[in-house]
């Protein structure tokens, strides 16, 4: 059995249902719409690394990605989003102070959780856990406060998917070692491998949006220039543009047409121009570069570092 085997086994066995259903029931809804459950996955492989069972860490799978639930639930309200995994989102199906409700209540669980999963460590792994959560809160505000500002740089934007992404993928990490009572070092690596893992995963997100294939990629493609969402590509755009393509740019993205099949084509035309996506595909290379440095620099032996470097190649080829 592989490890995702397992994990969907074990969602598979957990419900959240409970009184007042009207609380419980979103919870039970959003936990069982799926997912690729890449954060338990990285939780419990870390913990296995380094000679961990899986009964030490299954309680804390479940918070991790309870949390990361959470969150989805949440970022969908303020975003105004219809639809995730291909589902009614919860504000949508139920309304949105049952979305604001829910969504604490599974904070609150995921909290049960960790505490449920006894530890020699658990002080340092319920510190990293609450203060991933902050910052996963911190990339989100300046997420919102992005999308008033315009004078937003290229650093600015990986400083924020670094709280609001990757740092919930290294603290998924870095919890299944403590766990298994890691070396430090070799915690600082993993942690370090999952925070170039969750940028790369995030810059593919943005390069897909505009460039995946819809069949493949399993919604309309160009969403985020539709919203006048900046991602690494209008940045890097903006940078490197003549002024007059930058003027285009700029007044692009503060309209919103209604045609915006128009606008999405003729963005995607500058982004040709100037070789956008290629810039992309560099830097997302380099963040893959970075996380196998990491990867390689953990003292075990190969062999124990194998499903990291599968996921990895698997993530490095995704087209959805």
């Amino acid at each position: 059995m592989t490890m995702f085997d397992t994990i969907k086994q074990i969602f598979d066995n957990e419900h959240f249902t409970s009184e007042p259903h009207q609380l419980y029931d979103p919870i039970e809804y959003t936990l069982h719409l799926g997912g690729k459950r890449i954060r338990p996955f990285l939780l419990m492989t870390a913990n296995r690394m380094f000679g961990g069972e899986d009964s030490q860490v299954r309680n804390a799978a479940i918070g991790i990605e309870v949390f990361h639930n959470f969150t989805l639930l949440h970022d969908d309200l303020m975003d105004k989003s219809p639809i995730r995994r291909g589902q009614p989102t919860v504000y949508r199906k139920w309304d949105e102070n049952t979305a604001v409700l829910s969504g604490d209540t599974m904070f609150a669980l995921a909290w049960r959780y960790f505490l449920a999963q006894p530890s020699p460590r658990l002080q340092e792994i319920l510190y990293c856990f609450n203060q991933t959560a902050i910052e996963v809160c911190e990339g989100q505000q300046y997420d919102m406060n992005f999308e008033q500002s315009d004078h937003v740089t290229i650093d600015d934007y990986m400083m924020m998917i670094r709280l609001k992404t990757a740092v919930l993928l290294a603290g998924a990490l870095k919890i299944g070692a403590l766990y298994a009572g890691a070396p430090e070092a070799d915690i600082e690596h993993l942690y370090q491998f999952g925070i170039h893992l969750g940028l790369a995963f995030q810059l593919q997100d943005d390069l897909l949006d505009s460039y995946g294939d819809v069949a493949e990629f399993g919604k309309q493609t160009g969403q985020d220039i539709r919203d006048n969402k900046k991602t690494y590509l209008i940045l890097k755009a903006l940078q490197t543009a003549p002024q007059p393509l930058r003027d285009e740019l700029a007044a692009l993205f503060s309209s919103t047409p209604a045609d915006s099949d128009a606008k999405v084509t003729r963005v995607r035309q500058i982004y040709d121009h100037l070789g956008i996506r290629q810039d992309v595909e560099e830097a997302i290379a380099q963040q893959f570069r970075q996380a196998q440095q990491h990867l390689d620099s953990i003292r075990l032996e190969t062999p124990l570092k194998a499903p990291l470097q599968t996921l990895m190649a698997t993530l490095s080829g995704r087209k959805k």
